[in-house]
């Protein structure tokens, strides 16, 4: 079922300054971390897309496998003020003509860029967790208070 993201997470996911990276696995379940400029949030769709500029790509052939199979991937992104978000996902549709095709590879080769695109994927986003590291710390302690080490008890 799908997820809705709030206005802060659209935008972080939006802003080129913010890091992201997509997570995919292969039909042997091998793990496949690339870093993506290309992820954003459709907002009228309700998708993250992602431009594959590489037909032949590992991500490109995992994600047409998690989309054969309704394999889960998952997208993190890191802001510029290090807040960390991971989105999990299911690819639900790969475009590869049409007008909206066009459109995007002709705003990709803008600016003289000499580039192909492969496909557009949208990924349905199904779960987010904030992934912050001082949000991560403070679910934990207060999930698990008593799994510390000792010299951090004796402290107190």
């Amino acid at each position: 079922m799908s997820v809705e993201l709030n206005e802060y997470i659209i935008n972080a996911i939006n802003n080129p300054e913010s890091l992201k990276v997509l997570a995919t696995n292969d039909k042997n379940g091998i793990p496949h971390i690339a870093f993506k400029g290309s992820l954003h949030y459709n907002v009228s769709e309700n998708y993250i897309e992602h431009y594959e500029i590489l037909e032949s790509s590992q991500t490109n052939s995992n994600l047409v496998y998690s989309i054969w199979f309704e394999k889960t991937v998952a997208v993190n992104v890191l802001t510029p003020d290090k807040k960390s978000y991971q989105i999990k996902g299911r690819p639900v549709k790969s475009i590869t003509s049409g007008r909206y095709f066009e459109s995007v590879y002709n705003s990709l080769r803008k600016d003289g860029r000499d580039i192909d695109l492969g496909a557009i994927w949208l990924i349905e986003p199904v779960e987010i967790k904030e992934e912050t590291f001082e949000v991560r710390v403070a679910q934990d302690e207060a999930a698990y208070p008593i799994l510390k080490h000792v010299d951090r008890l004796l402290k107190k």
